[in-house]
This record gives structure tokens, sequence and C-alpha cells, in this order.
């Protein structure tokens, strides 16, 4: 922006340390270290995904989701106070020091864009990774308490501090160190309260993974790209404790190969407790996501 200007000696470290990353193909993503996400800042480095303008499509979901409920719902004062219960037994809960979300001071671009939901929701994002689908969530939905797991602390480390960045408190916002559902199963009174089952897990075939481009392989972490053999096994342990933490008519919905989909529905269609099992496209019109419910008890 100032080509008349010599650099500084800081600056041409900086700028040589920078090409000499993207030279090895490292994502621009980490390189700046930060991206948007739903409109949002999000903070991201090596501990966690890239944020993925597809994956808002599952934030797209359940926002459109509670604006129809909010329309449709007769009482507007009705509340469930069992989701603060449930969020408040995860604050008590004994976590890493490094899964907290303290308070942050929030820019004016922050400010929530709707405020749909008529009453308190509970929300899980399993395999929460940047944090982006949570933090997307609660910032957009203010009546919200959102539960994110992941089995990196690395990545729950990175959450936190999106968190942070957006101003949410942990009666909004808290992280459980865990494998999939577990964590959720844990706590007392989860079992049959959650509004929202979302999840974005590892879901990338072994088979598929040598012809992932290069700067993902190389740089991205794995744990978080590979879903084994047949990308499936971390997708099939959420669809079948799913049933037992929604509540009832509530939403699972879980990112996926467009490979596997077919797949995917039908382990969802097969599994007990669940009904209305669909895929949806993504932004590309790719079979992307499952859609499903539990089955009214």
């Amino acid at each position: 922006m100032e080509a008349d200007r010599p650099a500084t000696a800081d600056e041409l470290t900086r700028l040589r340390e920078l090409v000499a990353r993207a030279l090895k193909h490292e994502p621009l993503q980490y390189l700046l270290g930060e991206w948007s996400f739903f409109g949002m800042r999000i903070l991201t480095d090596r501990r966690a995904l890239i944020p993925r303008p597809c994956t808002e499509s599952i934030v797209e979901h359940v926002l459109q989701a509670e604006r129809r409920r909010a329309a449709a719902t007769a009482d507007p004062a009705a509340t469930r106070p069992e989701s603060a219960a449930v969020l408040a037994t995860a604050d008590q809960t004994e976590l890493p020091a490094a899964t907290s979300s303290a308070s942050a001071p929030a820019s004016a671009s922050d400010t929530p864009v709707t405020s749909t939901a008529p009453a308190p929701l509970l929300i899980a994002d399993v395999c929460t990774g940047s944090g982006c689908i949570a933090v997307a969530l609660a910032k957009h939905l203010p009546l919200a308490r959102v539960l994110a797991t992941d089995i990196s602390a690395d990545a729950l480390n990175l959450a936190a501090a999106n968190a942070r960045l957006h101003a949410l408190a942990e009666d909004r916002l808290a992280f459980l160190q865990g494998h999939l559902l577990q964590p959720l199963a844990a706590l007392p009174g989860i079992g049959g309260s959650l509004d929202y089952l979302v999840a974005n897990p590892p879901y990338i075939p072994d088979a598929e993974f040598d012809a992932v481009p290069e700067n993902v392989r190389l740089h991205e972490p794995a744990l978080a790209l590979r879903g084994g053999p047949t990308g499936l096994d971390l997708i099939r342990p959420i669809i079948a404790g799913a049933p037992a933490l929604l509540g009832p008519a509530g939403t699972l919905m879980i990112e996926l190969a467009s490979s596997t989909a077919d797949a995917v529905l039908a382990i969802a269609r097969a599994t007990p407790g669940l009904i209305g099992a669909k895929i949806m496209p993504d932004l590309e019109s790719l079979p992307r996501f499952l859609l499903a419910r539990r089955a009214d008890a």
C-alpha cells in the first residue's frame, strides 16, 4: 500500500517468513491467523480445521428452523428451564483450564443479527474444532446455550479463544474435552434434552485421503480429517448415540463426505429413535449433510 516506502527490517523478516510458509503450500487462512465464518471473525491455526463456507449450512439450518419455530409458537413466554440447568452442570464439571471461555469485549460488528428463539435452547456441537459452529450459533441465538466437545485439547484452546473474541461467557458456551458424545453423556440430566445436535466430524475415507489437496493434507490436522476405512468411523457412533441425547423432535445434523451420503442415510434410517432422515445438499449441490430428528416418545 506504500510502494515508495522502504520496508523495515522487521517487515522484511515477517514477509520472508510468510513467503517461506506459502511456498510449502500452507493455507492462506493459517498465514493470516484468522478467517471469516458466517460473517464472523474466527481465529485460525494448525490446531483445528479451517472454517469453510460449506459448514455454514449447519448454522443456517438451525437459524431457519428457529425462525419457523418462533413464528409458530403460540406462547412466546414458554421456557425450557432444564437447558439452563444442564449448562450449569457443565460449568461445574471439572474441565481442563484451557477450555474456559471467559468474556472479552466485543466489537460493534459482533452484535447479534437475530434473536429468533422464543425459549431457551440447548445445542451440542460435536467435534467443534475452531469452535466456529458453536460460536456462530451462540452469537446468533442469544437465548441458546451451547455445549461444544472435541477430543483435542489444542482445538478446544483455540475454540475458547474464539468464544472470548466474541464475548461469549461460560453460561452461554461451555467446552468439554472427550471423544464424540462421551462428554455429553457424562453430564447429569443431559439425556433427552438437546434441541439440536450438530457435528462436523472427520469423514474423509482412507482411500480418498491421498487425493486431498496438498495444502489441506499436509497442513490441517489429520485427526480432524480422516474418518477411517469407510469414512464412517466417527459418524456411525454419533448417529447411534443421538436419540438418547435429543429431546422430543430434537434435530440431528452431520456434515459428511458426498461419497458416503448413501451409506450414512442408510445408517440413520436403520437407527431406532430417529425419523425423517434425509440428505441435504451443500452450496455446490453436493450431498453433504445428514438431517434427522428424534422420534416422538
